[in-house]
């Protein structure tokens, strides 16, 4: 009993620990290549992307690597499309090979690719009445591809990491070259490409289902456009879920709850909480609800734009098995302030 005891007690302190600094939204650093933290699994972003401990499937790999390595089935593929604020498309998929029943290892394999839409482009010219020209349209894009690796040391303990090449690419622009009354110029390419490193465990309590795990998502070098520097956006995640419902009913197929807490410290934001809860029927009807703490502001920061508070979360999932396969979609239903919310769609095929 005491062992179960410190098994609660040790994720409990850490999550304390982590969100007893908690200052409001307000930025600390900067920061680039934000699509990396944007949501790209429907299951998780509905539960407020509480997801350190959750997945055993391919996904996991955005959220902690490690995970992978419960994944069971020979091959598990999940495929996303988040219709992020400002018609900002967020597409990606993922792949998981499970040989010799992890024996060494799980391997994935990740794209993740954005799409920002067209843009008008425009150059200051004080020769023109409106002291600038239209330069036409460009297409900012933005693409991540990476290969993860998740294995088991122990029954208990996994360890995972996942590479991504990454880039962004923000069109051309037309520059003076020494002092501007001289004329002359220069078109400049704003592209940069660099590599980023995710690195998790998980660890398994023995008691019922309870799990909790750490991760480290965008680990890079700082890179740049032309002058000011900045990284991607570095997060350390902790985290503690658990069927709750075991607790009470015991091992059954027909209810289960999950309930998942992750403390989060980004980079360029003060601390966050994040809770998300899963109730299953039979297996195949999923309910699914999170909040995230940060994102409240004061009547000074609302100003006259409207209320821009959210944190909550929303999704559901179906899944059906066929015989030793499995076909699931799940769908994430994120109000987001003055924006239009936020829609997240994934399937997925276990094979």
């Amino acid at each position: 009993m005491k062992a179960r005891a410190y098994s609660l007690l040790i994720p409990c302190l850490a999550l304390g620990t982590t969100v007893a600094s908690w200052a409001g939204n307000k930025k600390l650093a900067q920061t680039g290549f934000q699509f990396l933290s944007v949501p790209t699994e429907a299951r998780a972003a509905a539960m407020g992307e509480a997801f350190t401990t959750v997945a055993s499937y391919s996904g996991s790999m955005f959220y902690n690597p490690a995970n992978m390595s419960r994944i069971t089935s020979l091959v598990d593929i999940s495929l996303s499309r988040n219709q992020w604020i400002a018609d900002i498309e967020h597409v990606s998929g993922t792949i998981a090979l499970n040989p010799w029943r992890g024996r060494y290892g799980v391997l994935g394999f990740s794209i993740l690719a954005v799409d920002y839409g067209e843009f008008l482009g425009t150059m200051v010219d004080p020769t023109t009445d409106k002291g600038y020209i239209d330069t036409g349209t460009f297409s900012p894009s933005a693409l991540a591809v990476g290969v993860a690796y998740a294995r088991s040391l122990t029954d208990r303990f996994s360890v995972g990491g996942h590479v991504r090449y990454c880039y962004q690419k923000l069109g051309t622009s037309v520059v003076p070259v020494g002092e501007a009354s001289a004329g002359v110029r220069e078109k400049i390419d704003n592209f940069v490409d660099v590599l980023g490193f995710d690195f998790g465990t998980l660890y398994r309590t023995g008691f019922r289902t309870l799990a909790f795990g750490m991760s480290v998502r965008n680990f890079s070098k700082e890179i740049k456009f032309q002058r000011e520097g900045f990284q991607l956006p570095l997060t350390f995640r902790i985290g503690v879920s658990m069927e709750v419902l075991e607790l009470f009913l015991g091992e059954n197929d027909t209810h289960q709850l999950l309930v998942s807490v992750d403390a989060s410290h980004p980079r360029d934001y003060p601390e966050q909480l994040s809770i998300g809860a899963e109730y299953t029927f039979l297996g195949i009807l999923a309910l699914r609800g999170g909040y995230t703490t940060g994102y409240r502001h004061t009547k000074e920061e609302k100003g006259s734009y409207g209320n821009p508070d959210r944190g909550f979360s929303f999704g559901l999932g179906l899944q059906k098995s066929l015989g030793d396969h499995l076909v699931a979609l799940d769908y994430a239903y994120i109000p987001f302030g003055v924006f239009d919310p936020v829609k997240v769609v994934s399937f997925r095929l276990v094979l």
